[in-house]
């Protein structure tokens, strides 16, 4: 036992002298400016992560551009100074270094702002999901205790389900500067004082990000302290740009497009959004800005690919040196369309809210096996276990995934946690690494689906389905059946002006998969239910009801 603890440590010493030498050829550290490193990381123990990058992107990048939404640009400077200002309204509102600040808002600066705001005051913040029903946004609410909601004015209808009791302040006007409802705006109680630095909170707030919820209600998992190392765990295998332009259309609230906007806002970096997605809207901001990276999650990019080629060729995209995608799975036939339209730029970043970063797939990965999730970063490990905990060894056996990296999980808000074993995390996910040691996520481990005493992973049939010509998307579920236990049923999206025949879905699928994978049922759907980061939301296809 005390060898063991020993080597651990050795390890760890190890692991953290490799991120430093990671994160000063990156140019994340400056070996010149070591107090920089120093002070983020202290200020990141007082205010948070988030509130700590803008404090010191306003010393260190001052009136470069930061943000850039439908509204303009805004400095480093600016929302360092705007953000002061917005947490001095909201201490007047009440809120305090022991309040928790709920924020339901898309993609803009009024959600930086009020991030960044809720860190100087040591108040919690809680990212809500914009996909909310009434039901599940008041549930949310009632259980992550939250005293002041910051919202959109298009979700006016959503926060009237938690009545008057909670404070609302908007963060985004339709007309701007005529709100259609008496709420306050961050501008309106931010105005009124002054944007000088406000003295650090007793407490750190942190943050919570909520789980996808696709099998019910939404988890929250709360993040606090982040060592300035973890950052090695992106700019380990993606190349991020530095003082260039960064477009982000993941959803900010989400892991993946919070944790790549505070790296590349470390890095100088003009972070690009947009409200909505758009894909033909989103390679004009590529053209526009000259943006090296754009971050996405797979639908969008599967969007943007099936653009007609004069539609892409009417933006210039050349600047564009990585795609970075997270998620969702990436579908080997996406990953090939990929390559074929802009190169060899995509960047595959598998995790989880809970594990955080666990593999990235690089382009080279993905020219040998596509679709590929790749290999752990520096500070993280894989690992497979089977359902009985014990340890999977060697290439293409399937096993349940598990990860361990510096970024440690803290326990869901309601009091539930991962498993953990040996020191690793459950990703929830089951995979396999292939005999280039390269890790493929086979699916959820609670998404397998037994029919007639065979196990079938859904994504196995579904990655196979969107090789057709014809098909859009497609998903794959169990539904009872009296002989099997379960058969597998079919949701497609034709491709546009495609007719597909079932008879053709299911000889394809035999043709390429084993008898027991061809899908019984196949229904054909204008789209398939999909939350914000894009992840399936199966339980919606299983609960619909389908005339057979």
């Amino acid at each position: 036992m005390v060898l063991a603890a020993v080597r651990r440590q050795v390890g760890a010493v190890g692991e953290a002298v490799q991120a430093v030498r990671v994160l000063v050829r990156r140019g994340v550290i400056d070996p010149k400016r070591l107090d920089r490193v120093v002070s983020l990381a202290v200020e990141s123990g007082k205010y948070g992560p988030q509130a700590a990058l803008v404090r010191s992107g306003a010393r260190q990048y001052g009136d470069a551009p930061s943000f850039a939404d439908e509204r303009g640009e805004l400095s480093f400077r600016e929302i360092d100074e705007q953000s002061n200002s917005l947490a001095r309204g909201l201490a007047e509102l009440g809120v305090h270094d022991k309040s928790v600040i709920g924020l339901l808002a898309r993609d803009h600066r009024g959600l930086v702002l009020g991030i960044a705001a809720g860190g100087k005051l040591g108040a919690r913040v809680v990212l809500l999901n914009t996909g909310f029903g009434k039901t599940q946004f008041a549930e949310v609410v009632e259980r992550e205790h939250v005293d002041v909601l910051l919202h959109d004015e298009e979700f006016a209808a959503l926060a009237n389900a938690i009545g008057s009791s909670v404070p609302k302040v908007l963060t985004w006007v339709e007309d701007e500067g005529r709100p259609s409802s008496a709420a306050p705006t961050i501008e309106s109680i931010g105005q009124k004082h002054p944007g000088t630095a406000l003295p650090a909170p007793k407490q750190l707030g942190g943050f919570v990000i909520l789980t996808s919820g696709t099998t019910g209600l939404p988890k929250g998992a709360p993040r606090g302290k982040a060592s300035p190392l973890a950052t090695v765990q992106l700019v380990d295998r993606i190349p991020f740009p530095r003082k260039d332009s960064v477009v982000i259309v993941s959803p900010l609230f989400h892991s993946t497009g919070m944790i790549t906007w505070l790296v590349s806002a470390g890095l100088g970096n003009k972070v690009v959004v947009r409200r909505r997605f758009d894909p033909e809207a989103t390679l004009r901001l590529v053209a526009e800005h000259r943006a090296s990276m754009l971050v996405a999650v797979p639908t969008m990019l599967h969007r943007i690919v099936e653009l007609p080629a004069e539609v892409r060729a009417g933006c210039d995209t050349s600047s564009l040196q990585a795609i970075v995608i997270a998620g969702s799975a990436l579908s080997p036939e996406l990953a090939v369309r990929t390559r074929d339209v802009f190169g060899d730029v995509l960047y595959n970043m598998y995790g989880s809210t809970e594990v955080a970063i666990a593999t990235v797939g690089t382009p080279a990965d993905q020219a040998i096996a596509p679709g590929t999730a790749g290999r752990p970063p520096v500070t993280c490990s894989v690992a497979l276990f089977d359902d009985d905990d014990r340890r999977v060894y060697g290439n293409n056996k399937t096993g349940r995934i598990f990860v361990h990296n510096g970024a440690p999980f803290e326990g869901y808000t309601d009091g539930r946690d991962k498993q953990v074993i040996e020191g690793f995390m459950s990703s929830g996910d089951v995979g396999h690494f292939d005999d280039n040691g390269l890790l493929f996520v086979d699916g959820r481990d609670d998404d397998m689906i037994v029919s007639g005493g065979e196990n079938v992973f859904p994504l196995e049939v579904e990655n196979l389905l969107v090789r057709r010509p014809d098909v859009f998307d497609a998903a794959v579920i169990g539904v009872d059946d009296a002989d099997f236990g379960k058969r597998l049923r079919a949701f497609i999206v034709p491709e546009l002006g495609s007719k597909p025949d079932p008879d053709d879905i299911r000889a394809f699928v035999k043709e390429n998969l084993a008898r027991y994978k061809v899908p019984r049922d196949v229904v054909f759907l204008d789209e398939l239910p999909r939350n914000a980061t894009g992840k399936l939301l199966r339980r919606v296809l299983v609960e619909m009801d389908v005339p057979m």
